[in-house]
């Protein structure tokens, strides 16, 4: 039976749960934080300055070494997944991440410690994004590497889902804790809580960790690749042969990236600047993350159906629009225009982030590909995600207009745009024969 053509249905849901399961709890922790950046960590982790936006600022800087951290997640456990196997990774970077959030609630505060406080948030902070590195690569392979040709990215887009399932698992702790007690307690203790939490979550993850397997055709690459002393995997080999694929996956993250932090960190904030309470806000995102849950499989299944460049190109392009609707329906105040506009960026985010998983997968053969999708994705936050909310913050802080936000979120989709212009399309394409193609390529190499 050719395992690439005939797809055990039920087995693979369960692969689909188990990479879920991850992406939720990974994506809960990591949301998390990024809200207490905004509403807490701001102001009990850091010296009053007399400006509420320095605190923030202060806190976001310490936001952005968790994305500093993912890359290094994504080699290490790249080079490591794509020799030993995806699920045992998968497994480890599960607690390690785990163990990371739980210890940030438990952390004395500036008050308690002095500069203590925030070199341990930080130090817990890198450990989160290093295992978060780890993490996605291996989540959206295990589903990758099990699917058929013909529905990559539409089985592909589910542990995608898994993020804004974890944001909405954060939200409701958030808005539960925020709604039951008062500003003093929630400050005081009560916001721990949400980090204490994930214990429960981890637990649940790892166990339907251990309940699915490698696919075939990674077992079959890594019994070829102890055969052949030619066929390198990690870092060097990846950037050697693969210097397109790499460069064009970051380029495809960097709008789509930026977007998303923009929607869901960074316009807490800004919205938070003008007057909306916190509670409104996070009513707001808890809807807007349903909507991203719902249309992500939508537009995985139109990737396989229609191809992964056009529905990346218009996903992209309409990036390049959305602030400069966003922006004025946010400024109307008006509830009801602040949520469609947050709905139409959630919208468009998930025009490019759905098909993702498929669209990278398909651009390395199985030996390298733990280390060139986890490249490909994790180096751009550095540069991309990680910095958005702070150079929003900042820009705000230096102009007091949204003008200069909307340019910065333009240039972020135009290099996005150029990058889906250029990919090769890949839909339908057989997993087995990139492999072929590669090991051709070897040979003719190595004669």
């Amino acid at each position: 039976m050719n395992h690439e053509h005939t797809a055990d249905l039920p087995y693979l849901r369960k692969v689909v749960g188990a990479s879920m399961a991850g992406t939720i709890v990974e994506w809960y922790e990591f949301f998390l934080y990024g809200t207490a950046a905004t509403l807490i960590f701001g102001k009990l982790f850091f010296p009053a300055t007399g400006n509420d936006l320095d605190g923030v600022i202060a806190a976001f800087a310490t936001y952005a070494v968790g994305f500093i951290a993912r890359p290094l997640g994504g080699i290490v456990f790249g080079h490591v997944g794509d020799k030993v196997g995806r699920k045992s990774l998968l497994q480890f970077s599960l607690m390690l991440i785990g163990l990371s959030t739980f210890l940030m609630g438990c952390l004395p505060t500036f008050g308690g410690i002095g500069y203590w406080a925030p070199v341990l948030l930080v130090t817990l902070r890198f450990v989160q994004g290093f295992a978060l590195g780890g993490e996605w690569g291996g989540a959206v392979l295990l589903v990758a590497e099990h699917s058929p040709n013909r529905s990559r990215a539409f089985w592909g887009s589910f542990p995608q889902a898994g993020v804004p399932l974890g944001n909405l698992l954060a939200t409701i702790v958030l808005l539960v804790l925020s709604a039951t007690l008062s500003d003093a307690q929630f400050l005081a203790w009560g916001w721990r809580i949400g980090f204490w939490l994930s214990a429960v979550i981890v637990g649940i993850g790892y166990y339907i960790r251990t309940q699915v397997t490698d696919s075939p055709i990674f077992e079959a690459a890594k019994a070829e690749a102890e055969e052949r002393a030619d066929g390198g995997y990690g870092l060097v080999e990846v950037f050697r042969r693969y210097p397109r694929g790499v460069f064009t996956a970051m380029g495809l993250r960097v709008g789509e990236n930026i977007l998303y932090y923009m929607v869901v960190t960074f316009s807490i904030t800004y919205l938070a600047h003008i007057g909306v309470n916190t509670t409104s806000i996070l009513t707001l995102l808890f809807c807007a993350h349903i909507v991203h849950v719902m249309v992500i499989p939508v537009f995985g299944a139109a990737a396989d159906r229609i191809g992964r460049k056009p529905i990346y190109i218009l996903g992209a392009a309409l990036t390049m629009v959305w602030p400069f609707v966003a922006f004025p329906m946010f400024g109307t105040g008006s509830l009801l225009t602040i949520l469609g506009a947050i709905f139409l960026g959630m919208i468009v985010h998930a025009l490019m982030y759905a098909a993702q998983p498929a669209i990278m997968a398909e651009m390395f053969p199985t030996r390298m590909r733990y280390s060139g999708v986890s490249l490909g994705y994790q180096v751009t936050a550095i540069f991309a995600g990680s910095w958005a909310p702070l150079i929003g913050t900042a820009l705000l802080r230096q102009y007091d207009d949204w003008l200069p936000i909307a340019f910065y979120i333009l240039g972020a989709g135009a290099i996005s745009l150029i990058s889906a212009i250029i990919m090769t399309e890949s839909k339908g394409v057989s997993l087995l024969a990139i492999d072929r193609e590669d090991e051709r390529r070897l040979v003719k190499g190595s004669a």
